[in-house]
């Protein structure tokens, strides 16, 4: 007999629900756990929070270590990226920048510019090395031989690098990314499998052109930084030239083998030297900034330990456990690219106190360089006299006062000569400074009116001073003859022995204007001091920048010819007679 559909489908529900039946008797479910007590009540007055820290809380689990790859070189090599404007050598042993070349630029030598000290890196280590807590693992990392990619020997910007090393416990990454201007975009990150360590990015070595002379002194190396929260760039390691400090407007701290710690928001920081920077751009706020001053020993070294040259060393990292990045601008300290840096950095080229007069002064002088003469000497000569014929009122106005003081001075040493007997602290001295400005007053003669119109152009000096000695544009820039370089001394040696022609001309064309200016004084030993100037003056300019030298020496030359005009033109007047003599003072 068969059977339809529908008593096949009731059968197979009989036998489920016997089959569940059988189940449930024979096996049956397991019991279950005992309810927890109820957790007591909170006594009236005792914080939730106190209750809720009685229990115990659960400690969160260890992150499960991620296994490793074994990644390294097989040996050292060497990776350039080049472009028009630089040649950045790697090297495989440690990721690092052996050389930094900025080729639009020579050093002192005449070989292409190399930003990196190679010599002290040899001791210090090479820029872009990195730095860990563990310093074991540091100089591990920092020896290791790394994976390329690419492996090409030659890349052209815009182009992208990465270095990778680990021994299957430590992995460090580094990735470079450069683009067609100055800026590189770098990451670096370390880790141990189970989570990113913290890590610090170190420029050991000092940075710039590393071929000038010792004497040279207003060219060292300093660390710069700005903090997120002000616009007055820091200053450490500061030149020990005593007009660099005087003339700069920067904040600063001498340092010499110490030690500067400087914590976040940065802005920017980095090393420097007269014309070039390099400078690190931090992408996340909480970083911090080290800077040393190391000493370190060169290979034919002889010296006393404590003559040994120094070099500053900077090192950026953060205590996040996380990738550092950063955007580096190696560069030379030209306003236009400083400027086109997010965030700006035409801060770096400081023009002191009289920035407002000296920035003009700057843009007028490359003004005549661009569109006139193409020659920085002769933009000078120009320029300086443009600047005194604009001052010339205030010259005139000076040697009228004089002509005035020379007028009444022998009157004025008349009253003198009556007291001379006495000394400088008796109170009788104080008639004769009475008489004298009494004097001064029937004649209508401010004694200080030929001094103010000078001291009105010692800011234009100032600025003119920092326009000769800061901008790059002046850098090996030449003039005529034996001075190729403006912003260097006058080194011209026609017999192996330095013979300052430039300083020599200027102290001769300062003892000129001295005899045809008007003494505005008539003390003998003031005449004599005044005498003295020139020599000095000598003495000082020889080790300043010949541009420098050569505006003193263009304004000395228009100042002889005005002054020429003036005596021509404008003669001094006969001085006063000396009235008859009158009785001594009394007691």
């Amino acid at each position: 007999m068969t059977l339809d559909n529908e008593k096949r489908i009731m059968l197979a529900f009989a036998l489920s629900f016997v089959a569940l039946l059988l189940y449930r008797v024979m096996l049956p479910p397991p019991p279950k756990p005992p309810a927890k007590p109820a957790a007591p009540a909170t006594a009236p007055g005792r914080p939730a929070a106190a209750a809720s820290q009685a229990a115990p809380a659960t400690a969160p689990a260890p992150p499960v270590p991620v296994a490793l790859p074994v990644v390294q070189g097989s040996k050292a090599e060497e990776i350039v990226v080049e472009n028009n404007f630089y040649r950045v050598t790697f090297s495989t042993e440690g990721a690092v920048v052996k050389s930094w070349i900025l080729k639009k630029y020579v050093d002192e030598k005449g070989q292409p510019l190399d930003v990196v000290n190679a010599t002290a890196c040899q001791t210090l280590g090479f820029p872009l090395s990195v730095s860990l807590g563990d310093e074991e693992l540091k100089a591990k990392v920092n020896a290791a031989l790394y994976a390329a990619q690419p492996s090409s020997p030659t890349l052209t910007p815009p182009a992208r690098l990465e270095f990778v090393y680990s021994d299957g416990k430590t992995q460090v990454r580094k990735q470079f990314s450069f683009e067609k201007a100055y800026e590189a975009h770098v990451t670096v990150s370390v880790t141990d499998g189970r989570r990113e360590l913290p890590v610090e990015v170190a420029w050991p070595g000092g940075f710039g052109d590393h071929s000038l002379p010792a004497a040279r002194e207003n060219t060292v190396e300093q660390a710069v930084y700005q903090t997120a929260d002000s616009t007055k760039v820091k200053l450490v390691g500061l030149s020990s030239s005593w007009l660099g400090r005087l003339f700069s407007g920067g904040n600063g701290s001498a340092q010499n083998g110490l030690q500067e710690d400087v914590s976040g928001p940065l802005a920017f920081a980095g090393l420097e030297d007269r014309y070039f920077a390099g400078i690190f751009l931090p992408d996340s706020p909480d970083v911090k900034l080290q800077v040393r001053r190391e000493t370190w020993t060169p290979p034919d070294w002889k010296g006393e330990e404590k003559n040994k040259p120094r070099a500053l060393a900077v090192r950026l990292g953060s205590s996040q456990a996380k990738p550092l990045d950063f955007r580096l601008f190696v560069a030379p300290k030209d306003l236009d690219l400083l400027r086109a840096v997010k965030p700006p950095l035409d801060a770096l080229v400081d023009f002191g106190w009289f920035g407002f007069i000296a920035k003009p002064l700057f843009l007028g002088l490359r003004y005549l360089y661009e569109r006139w003469f193409h020659n920085y000497g002769w933009a000078i000569v120009v320029l300086t006299i443009f600047i005194n014929l604009a001052l010339f009122p205030l010259k005139l106005k000076s040697i009228r006062s004089a002509q005035e003081m020379q007028r009444i001075a022998p009157q004025v040493k008349a009253i003198q000569e009556r007291y001379k007997q006495y000394k400088f602290n008796d109170p009788r001295k104080q008639r004769m400074n009475q008489e004298v400005m009494k004097l001064y007053s029937e004649h209508h003669i401010n004694p200080l009116g030929g001094c103010l119109p000078m001291a009105l152009q010692l800011p234009i000096l100032y600025g003119f001073y920092n326009v000769l000695q800061l901008p790059i544009e002046l850098r090996h820039a030449p003039w005529i003859g034996w001075i190729k370089d403006l912003s260097a001394p006058d080194t011209f040696h026609p017999w192996g022995i330095p013979v300052p022609i430039l300083p020599t001309v200027m102290v001769i064309s300062m003892f000129v204007l001295q005899k045809m200016t008007p003494m505005a004084t008539a003390d003998p030993s003031q005449q004599r001091m005044m005498m003295i100037m020139p020599i000095v003056f000598g003495i000082m300019f020889y080790s300043f920048a010949s541009g420098l030298v050569l505006y003193f020496l263009t304004a000395n030359l228009v100042q002889i010819a005005q002054q020429a005009f003036i005596n021509r033109y404008i003669p001094a007047p006969q001085p006063l007679p000396v009235p008859r003599k009158a009785a001594e003072a009394r007691e």
